[in-house]
């Protein structure tokens, strides 16, 4: 029995596809997105063309089945367009979460983001919407005017599909998705006046912020939309339960440590604080998150493939494993692909291992913070990078109890569960992680790499290490 039908916006492709009430998938269907060019800092696409390339997507899974189960949805986040109410054709392209034109926004406002972080759990950075539209609007001041007369409209990429689908009549975002904008406060779930008052943005022309799921949305197709959420909340929401002592690792083009916590509760100094989703009881559900930046690409060049778990650790060379910077807790964009010594005397096979070795070690610093801060007790891989057997099991060695979560396509399960209202905790795959034979030489080599990232974050140390990128 077919209990939802799940549609994932994701930022290089498209899928959709169908949930039993046991907890299977089945009927995935894929396509490309609309590809996304990169010019400058500028990160754009074709938003009709997206919006025709999830629709095709949606239909095809459709067609494999008689009826109409309950819609989920789940978006890549931070993404966002403005189109004419009128004709609904885009009037700018599909701006990207990837694109950085917001940064001269975030530059003018460094002094308030101490303020900003405490509203809105996140940092000061061009990857939301915020800094992007104050951006474009000081570009074009005169699209003010069109937006507050209603002729244009706002939103990020599932705002956009769901207008389209219910032929204007709802002009809405969840809670999940409005949290990565930087204009909405957490801890009420609402549009913060002094948050758009410092980007330059009027609340009046954002979409209503809805719950996660509870949604009773009827559609122009047919289709019942009951939750939309953004993309890494529906594979948090699939991949651990809210109230257990659970971390959550995904490792794909950028990585993230999640667990859930109360707002009551304060957190591990520097992280996130992520929300999750807003359930169909209204219940906000808070996560604190650690973040791994760009790991896929500073291990696409190497083999990856062939390395070893019992290879690890087998030299003193430490390495930080994120080109594009540290993430949480650290957000640091001056230390990004990093090694404690030159390694050009190295071949490929040994410059693998060592990349490995530093998203293992940033992966277990961050479950160390969540044992003592959060309570967690025990840690679920997901994601593309998590089948790589150094990174499964070197990170098995230095955490609490590590599983594999074996289900893929954790967003379309989670947004699929959250329409469907299945339990999550009584359907996830996973399987037991060993640790390696070579166990207590890793986690020696783990102490040794935490004193020397010490060093490289303690600001009158950064002169004393040898920086070297390849």
């Amino acid at each position: 029995m077919i209990v939802a039908v799940a549609l994932d916006l994701g930022t290089t492709s498209i899928k959709a596809g169908l949930l039993s009430a046991s907890g299977e998938l089945s009927g995935v269907v894929v396509r490309c997105a609309p590809p996304v060019t990169a010019e400058a800092g500028r990160y754009e696409s074709d938003g009709s063309a997206y919006a025709d390339v999830a629709n095709a997507v949606l239909a095809e899974c459709l067609a494999r089945i008689a009826g109409c189960p309950p819609l989920g949805l789940c978006s890549q986040r931070s993404s966002f367009l403005i189109w004419e109410r009128a004709s609904g054709r885009s009037v700018t392209p599909l701006i990207s979460w990837q694109d950085d034109r917001g940064q001269a926004s975030c530059d003018a406002l460094r002094e308030k983001d101490g303020r900003i972080r405490a509203l809105t759990g996140l940092p000061l950075a061009p990857y939301y919407l915020a800094p992007k539209l104050s951006v474009l609007l000081g570009e074009h001041p005169e699209w003010r005017a069109h937006l507050a007369s209603g002729a244009w409209m706002l939103g990020t990429l599932d705002t956009f599909l769901i207008w389209q689908w219910t032929g204007g009549k709802h002009h809405v975002t969840d809670a999940s998705m409005a949290a990565r904008t930087l204009l909405m406060d957490i801890h009420d779930s609402q549009w913060s006046a002094e948050l758009c008052g410092m980007f330059g943005v009027d609340a009046a022309v954002l979409p209503k912020i809805l719950p996660s799921a509870g949604l009773k949305i009827k559609l122009d197709n047919g289709l019942l939309l009951q939750s939309c959420v953004g993309d890494q909340s529906a594979a948090l929401w699939h991949g651990i339960a809210p109230g257990g002592h659970e971390a959550m690792v995904n490792l794909g083009t950028g990585g993230f440590v999640a667990a859930y916590c109360s707002q009551k509760k304060s957190r591990p100094t520097g992280y996130l604080q992520t929300l999750v989703c807003q359930d169909a009881r209204r219940q906000v559900h808070l996560a604190c998150e650690g973040t791994l930046n760009s790991i896929a690409s500073a291990l696409a060049e190497y083999p990856v493939e062939s390395c070893l778990p019992e290879e690890l650790a087998s030299n003193d060379i430490y390495c930080v494993a994120e080109p594009s910077g540290l993430g949480a807790p650290y957000f640091r964009r001056d230390i990004g692909l990093a090694f404690s010594e030159p390694v050009g005397h190295l071949d490929a096979h040994r410059i693998a291992l060592l990349l490995q070795e530093g998203i293992i070690f940033r992966v277990a610093r961050v479950i160390e913070d969540f044992q003592s801060g959060l309570g967690v007790k025990s840690v679920y891989l997901s994601g593309g990078l998590s089948n790589l057997p150094c990174l499964q099991r070197g990170i098995a060695s230095l955490v609490p109890v590590a599983y594999r979560l074996l289900q893929p396509d954790a967003g379309l399960v989670g947004a699929a569960q959250l329409a469907s209202g299945v339990n999550t905790a009584g359907v996830r795959q996973a399987q037991r992680l060993d640790a390696i034979a070579a166990q207590a030489r890793l986690r020696r080599k783990f102490e040794r790499w935490k004193a020397w990232l010490d060093g490289r974050l303690d600001p009158g140390a950064l002169g004393q290490e040898k920086k070297v990128t390849r």
